[in-house]
């Protein structure tokens, strides 16, 4: 069974930083044949999409994080990270990692970010 763990979420101030880290096991193949991503859901909301990095290395970014989110990725670790700096209120959600393709779709469990002072 594919499985997505995310890490790095918690509670930070606004205009700090966090990390978040995704990590895919339970498939003999690197991540590099999917098209992975990172969406977030606040409380009342949909899902959104935030960032994707497509199997060609293509990347999107919701205009609501362009400029303070980057997201990147290592296929040899199997892990997909999102780098979030100038955290705003507005942030705070559960932050779920996304990998769609041949391994296909799967998700992970989610983490809690909270921008708050």
């Amino acid at each position: 069974q594919v499985q997505l763990v995310e890490s790095g979420g918690g509670l930070v101030q606004p205009g700090g930083s966090l990390r978040l880290s995704c990590v895919v096991s339970g498939s003999r193949f690197s991540i590099s044949i999917n098209d992975m991503g990172w969406y977030r859901q606040a409380p009342g909301k949909q899902r959104e999409l935030v960032a994707v990095k497509t199997r060609y290395g293509l990347t999107n970014y919701a205009d609501a994080v362009k400029g303070r989110f980057t997201i990147s990725r290592d296929n040899a670790k199997n892990t997909v990270y999102l780098q979030m700096n100038s955290l705003k209120p507005e942030d705070t959600a559960v932050y779920y990692c996304n990998s769609n393709g041949l391994l296909g779709n799967n998700w992970g469990q989610g983490t809690q970010v909270t921008v708050s002072s």
